[in-house]
């Protein structure tokens, strides 16, 4: 794991009527990855986007699609959203009655993986997995709508987490999702987080200026 922090802007919070060119507005802005939040009115009370639009968007951009599968049961769709273009796949622990089968069928698609710890989730449902996957995701709000309010309880649980993770010496990222902004950025950063996403604050603030935002909360 880098200390560098790294922006996933959240493609939850842009204007669906001209995603393409918000994806590729993002790239030019500096994004490092970006996050696609995807939902199954099931798992999480919303629906969202499913592989084709990421299939559709892949050829915009060369940037990472960091893809947040918020759906259950999730092994049924590992394989499409692999072939669809995401280079990180991120699921619940919740969402499959055996993780390390499904952290093993995302890994035989080639692809990076992610465990998603919803705020209420114990740091124990991804320990013993740690020295297998490349991220562990903090949700600091309750996964299923953008634009909710930061949950500082989850900082606690990043910060444990981070000393696993160095205490082990592996090499896995910490993202934190969920009404990150100006001000919380750096308490998440100092808690261990080194890949932020964020959706409202990037898309809206400053007259939607996704540069200045996106170097704000780089720097804060």
């Amino acid at each position: 794991m880098t200390d560098t922090i790294k922006i996933s802007p959240s493609i939850l919070s842009a204007d669906f009527s001209k995603l393409g060119s918000e994806v590729i507005s993002l790239e030019k802005a500096g994004a490092d990855y970006i996050h696609i939040d995807v939902m199954d009115g099931h798992f999480v009370p919303n629906l969202t986007i499913g592989p084709e639009v990421i299939k559709k968007l892949r050829p915009l951009t060369k940037k990472i699609f960091d893809v947040h599968l918020m759906i259950s049961p999730v092994n049924n769709f590992i394989k499409d959203f692999a072939n669809a273009g995401a280079d990180i796949i991120t699921f619940h622990p919740e969402a499959t009655e055996d993780t390390a089968k499904t952290i093993d069928l995302i890994k035989k698609e080639g692809k990076k993986v992610g465990i998603s710890l919803k705020p209420k989730s114990k740091i124990d449902l991804v320990e013993k997995y740690l020295s297998d996957i490349d991220l562990v995701l903090i949700m600091s709000v309750e996964p299923g709508f953008g634009g909710q309010k930061f949950m500082p309880e989850v900082l606690e649980k990043t910060k444990k987490l981070k000393a696993i993770i160095k205490n082990k010496k592996l090499d896995v990222d910490i993202e934190i999702d969920g009404g990150i902004n100006f001000e919380n950025c750096t308490l998440a950063k100092q808690a261990g987080a080194n890949i932020l996403v964020s959706g409202s604050t990037i898309f809206k603030e400053n007259k939607g200026d996704l540069k200045k935002n996106i170097e704000i909360l780089r720097k804060n």
